[in-house]
C-alpha cells in the first residue's frame, strides 16, 4: 500500500491537528481525521473486546468503509469470534481485515500450543505483534480507544500523537472521554455487550491467559493470572512494538 507523501514533518502535522480540533468532539475529530490530508490513510485496531463497541459505532456513523484490523490469535474464546462477527454486521463494517499470526512461525514456534505457559511474552509476539506490525505498514495513522483518565503516560495524550520511530500517527478520538462515558454511549446507542462480560470477564484476551475476575479485584487481575506479566496493549516505540505496563494503560 502506498504511502502519503506530507510536506512537514509528522511532528509539526501533529501539531497543527491538535490545534486544529483541540475543541471538537470525539465523533468530529474522527470525521475529520479520516478525510484530513495531514493524516493520510487511516485504519483501526480493535479487539472487539469489553468496551471496543463504543469506538466502533463512531467509526461505523462517519465511515463504515475504514479498515478496521483485528487480531485473532488463534486462542480468543469462541465467544470473542462470534462477537466480532455480530458486532461487524450490526454496525455495517465492510471492511474488517482479520489478521492471524503466520502459519510457520506457529509450527516453528509454538507446535503444540503451549507457548503461552512458558513464554506468553514470545507467544504474544507472533500472535499479535509481528501480524499487526505487517499489517499497518502502509497507514499514515492509525485509531486508538486510549483516554486521558487511565492515567500514567496516557494523561498526557492529546487527539493527536506522533508514533516514536514510525512516521505514524496515532488518534486518540475518546481521549477526553471519563471511565462512565463508553458504559453510557453504550446503552443509549443499544449497543451489544460482549456475552463474556456479565460472566465475570471485564477485560478479555486470549482464552489461555484470561481468568473471571473476583468481587473487588482490579478489572485486569484475570489477565495473564500467576505470571510475572503487566502487558497491557500494543504500542510502537522508537519503530519497535512493544506492550505498556499496567499503569500506563487501561
Amino acid at each position: 500500500m502506498r504511502r502519503e507523501s506530507f510536506d512537514s514533518p509528522v511532528g509539526n502535522r501533529v501539531a497543527e491537528l491538535n490545534k486544529r480540533y483541540a475543541h471538537h468532539a470525539a465523533i468530529d475529530v474522527l470525521r475529520h481525521a479520516l478525510k484530513d490530508r495531514d493524516v493520510g490513510k487511516v485504519a483501526m485496531v480493535s479487539s472487539f473486546g469489553a468496551e471496543s463497541v463504543a469506538l466502533l459505532h463512531l467509526v461505523a456513523v462517519v465511515d463504515p468503509t475504514t479498515p478496521v484490523l483485528f487480531l485473532d490469535t488463534e486462542m480468543l474464546f469462541r465467544e470473542t469470534l462470534d462477537y466480532q462477527h455480530e458486532v461487524a454486521e450490526k454496525l455495517g463494517l465492510t471492511d474488517v481485515r482479520v489478521l492471524h499470526p503466520d502459519p510457520a512461525d506457529e509450527k516453528r514456534l509454538d507446535p503444540d500450543g503451549m507457548l503461552n505457559s512458558t513464554d506468553s511474552d514470545a507467544c504474544c509476539n507472533f500472535r499479535k505483534t509481528v501480524p499487526l506490525a505487517r499489517a499497518l505498514d502502509g497507514f499514515d495513522a492509525w485509531i486508538t480507544g486510549r483516554k486521558k483518565y487511565q492515567g500514567g503516560a496516557r494523561a498526557e495524550l492529546d487527539f493527536f500523537e506522533e508514533e516514536a520511530g514510525t512516521g505514524r500517527i496515532k488518534i486518540n478520538p475518546l481521549v477526553h472521554w471519563q471511565r462512565d462515558d463508553t458504559r453510557e454511549y453504550m446503552v443509549n446507542n443499544k449497543l451489544p455487550k460482549h456475552p463474556l462480560v456479565n460472566q465475570g470477564y471485564p477485560s478479555i484476551g486470549c482464552e489461555p491467559c484470561t481468568s473471571k475476575v473476583n468481587p473487588g479485584e482490579d478489572e485486569r487481575a484475570g489477565r495473564w493470572r500467576g505470571q510475572d506479566k503487566e502487558e497491557c496493549g500494543i504500542h510502537l516505540v522508537n519503530g519497535k512494538m512493544v506492550r505498556i505496563k499496567k499503569e500506563d494503560a487501561a
